[in-house]
């Protein structure tokens, strides 16, 4: 497969070994609707904007819906310098990659993502933000698809939260699919896709999994190097980790402050109105990210 892209193609889609080729991506009117035309593409959409209207999206009116970890993820991972490629595991909608082109931490982008209904509404949200964006279908279960293996500057990654058999699923399977799953072959492609050393590896997962989760890493020989906890208001515990990694040498971890959500019911923090409306992290990158 050509890893060169044709000029004016603002998206591109690619099966991978195992993986289902993704069928042409919808050029429909925004709005909620039913498609029965075709299998693989949306069946029952909304369209919804993000930081305040400047970035529009499609995703599924029933499942899994785009949330505020994503931005969060989004902001935290656009800390540093402007990566030429950012890869983005279990893509969804493609919502984390469009929080990093509207932030311009990225050039270029890649996304995966295993189904192939998302996968289609990625690609139509890439397009609609003049997005540069190369999709692939792919199950990291079966690995990260050739063409992207040591390619990446940054790696961002919103993986499913909960492992299988951990707790009740729900009846839509969609959303199931999304909230269940292992994490390890996320790590695992993270640290495949990772350009060197300096190559950043950014995910966001539940504050109470950060042990499992840095084991994970260690396996997958990937060292922390930044850690941000949020929490829903200063009394509540953290809700969910901002975890910075690289193939790397140990040592060296930054743990920044932590970040609140909430200062009353219905009231957000500065910080986080300020992400919501597309500003990154107010705490500042080290100096030798900014080079």
């Amino acid at each position: 497969m050509s890893r060169e892209r044709p000029r004016g193609n603002p998206s591109r889609v690619f099966s991978a070994p195992g993986g289902r080729f993704c069928h042409s991506l919808l050029e429909k009117a925004r709005g909620t609707e039913d498609s029965p035309t075709m299998a693989g593409e949306p069946t029952g959409t909304t369209s919804d904007s993000l930081y305040g209207g400047a970035v529009m999206l499609r995703q599924p009116a029933r499942g899994y819906r785009v949330n505020v970890d994503a931005l969060l993820l989004a902001a935290f991972a656009a800390q540093g310098r402007r990566a030429r490629l950012a890869v983005d595991l279990g893509a969804g909608v493609g919502a984390v990659s469009l929080g990093l082109h509207h932030l311009a931490a990225a050039e270029r982008f890649a996304l995966v993502e295993r189904d192939g209904e998302l996968l289609t509404l990625a690609g139509e949200n890439a397009r609609g933000a003049a997005c540069d964006a190369e999709l692939f279908c792919a199950d990291l279960g079966q690995g990260l698809p050739d063409a992207l293996l040591q390619r990446a500057d940054l790696v961002v990654s919103n993986p499913p939260f909960f492992e299988p058999n951990s707790g009740r699923q729900g009846p839509e399977a969609a959303k199931s699919s999304a909230r269940f799953g292992h994490l390890e072959p996320f790590m695992a492609a993270a640290a495949a896709a990772a350009n060197g050393t300096r190559a950043r590896i950014a995910f966001v997962y539940p504050a109470r999994e950060l042990c499992r989760a840095l084991r994970i890493a260690e396996r997958c020989r990937l060292v922390p190097k930044r850690l941000r906890l949020v929490h829903a208001d200063t009394s509540s515990p953290a809700r969910v980790v901002l975890i910075e990694l690289r193939a790397a040498k140990s040592g060296g971890l930054e743990i920044l402050p932590p970040l609140f959500e909430w200062i009353a019911p219905g009231t957000r923090t500065p910080e986080l109105a300020a992400i919501l409306a597309g500003g990154k992290l107010s705490v500042e990158a080290r100096a030798d990210d900014r080079t």
